[in-house]
């Protein structure tokens, strides 16, 4: 959110579709939509949508399958990373968020 034309140059470098456009998407799923699942707001449905943005992000920006030695290493670790958050996310919308979220208080879910 400080650097906007830094990101966008690196969505650039990674190869991002719409590389100003993709930033915002990041900015809003990075910062607005991991707020509300913080907060327990629509938890589950907003789980789904961010396991899929962390897939998103895995296949675009850690694509190690077309990288060499340290570089693909790297990239390969972040892949995974992104893997293991993406089955996270599943699991937080199968639990629910919780008794103590805004969705208990609210009766959402």
């Amino acid at each position: 959110m400080t650097n906007f034309s830094g990101t966008v140059a690196y969505m650039q470098q990674v190869g991002a579709p719409m590389p100003p456009i993709a930033t915002l998407v990041a900015i809003f799923m990075e910062f607005f939509v991991s707020w509300a699942i913080v907060l327990g707001v629509f938890t589950r449905p907003l789980s789904v949508l961010l396991a899929v943005y962390t897939l998103g992000t895995a296949l675009i920006g850690h694509h190690y399958w077309a990288m060499t030695a340290m570089d693909r290493f790297e990239a390969e670790i972040n892949f995974c990373k992104n893997i293991s958050i993406f089955g996270g996310f599943f699991l937080l919308y199968v639990t629910g968020a919780g008794k103590y979220s805004l969705d208990a208080k609210l009766w959402l879910y």
